[in-house]
């Protein structure tokens, strides 16, 4: 049941990882089946076995695939698959992704669970895939951010690896990101560096530090004082990131932020930024088209 991919990093085959994803999947079908998938029970008799067909409406990449499995092997243990592809493939349109066969029943009652995931997956999955293949050529990186849907970022974080994009930090305890909120707060760009690192020492942490600026004056103030690991220049124009870049000269990475769209994407890349932070990979992603048609075996 588990189709690993060797694309993505080790961090969604870890066993945390995979008590999270059951732990969702057991919460979803107790949201949509309730105390019983009436409409199911009713109209198809206990016995009759189907196959489900899921096929591919529109091109794109492929995601979901292996949660799609877990949903139906969770509703009917004797279910079986044949897979034609894998999560982080490309597919066209009138592909067949896999058959599913099993109770025609537990097919039904989870079949629009696994298309909504699916789905969603797969439109990350290709929005990243397109924004990476934009800076084929380049040394810059696109990353996913937190402005992702509460309560599956674990699905959408995976389905922007599995287009061929890089997680930025999953919350925000496993990073610094000192932006704009902070700094104001603490008084100044300074304030909030020496402040950070006074805190991750009393708290004995070691968390990378990276720090967003939006003016030349900001990021000279960064280089004065120093103590990060990454630079994130937000709402920067492309020419004002190369001049930012000189003025950098290598001694931290760098990400460019705010506002970048596949039209613009790879002027940034051009630059030799390390990293390109888009939002929009999960915030304003149109899901891929696809659908599990249902056929009886008897």
């Amino acid at each position: 049941m588990n189709h690993k991919n060797s694309r993505i990093p080790p961090v969604f085959h870890s066993k945390d990882f995979q008590k999270k994803l059951d732990t969702f999947i057991d919460l979803a079908l107790k949201e949509d089946i309730g105390e019983r998938d009436h409409t199911s029970f009713a109209c198809i008799p206990a016995h009759i076995k189907a196959e489900g067909r899921l096929l591919v409406k529109t091109d794109g990449v492929i995601a979901g695939i292996e949660v799609a499995q877990r949903i139906f092997k969770k509703l009917d243990k004797k279910t079986t698959f044949d897979l034609f592809v894998k999560d982080g493939d490309e597919v066209k349109k009138g592909d067949i992704a896999f058959m599913v066969d099993g109770n025609a029943r537990m097919l039904h009652t989870g079949e629009r669970l696994a298309l909504n995931i699916m789905q969603r997956m797969s439109g990350i999955a290709t929005m990243a895939h397109r924004y990476t293949k934009l800076c084929e050529g380049t040394n810059a990186k696109i990353l996913d951010t937190r402005k992702t849907t509460p309560g599956i970022r674990l699905l959408e974080k995976w389905a922007v690896s599995l287009g061929g994009a890089t997680n930025h930090r999953w919350g925000l305890y496993d990073m610094i990101l000192i932006k704009d909120n902070h700094i104001h707060c603490s008084g100044g760009v300074k304030n909030a560096i020496k402040n950070t690192k006074a805190y991750l020492e009393k708290a004995k942490k070691k968390l990378a530090i990276e720090i967003e600026v939006s003016n030349f004056d900001e990021l000279n103030e960064v280089l004065e004082i120093g103590g990060v690991q990454r630079i994130l220049l937000d709402n920067f124009t492309p020419a004002n990131i190369s001049k930012a870049l000189k003025i950098i000269d290598g001694k931290y990475k760098t990400e460019a932020s705010g506002g970048i769209t596949e039209s613009t994407v790879r002027k940034y890349a051009l630059t030799g930024v390390d990293y390109i932070s888009v939002g929009a990979l999960t915030h304003s992603v149109q899901s891929l088209d696809l659908s599990l048609k249902i056929y009886p075996l008897e």
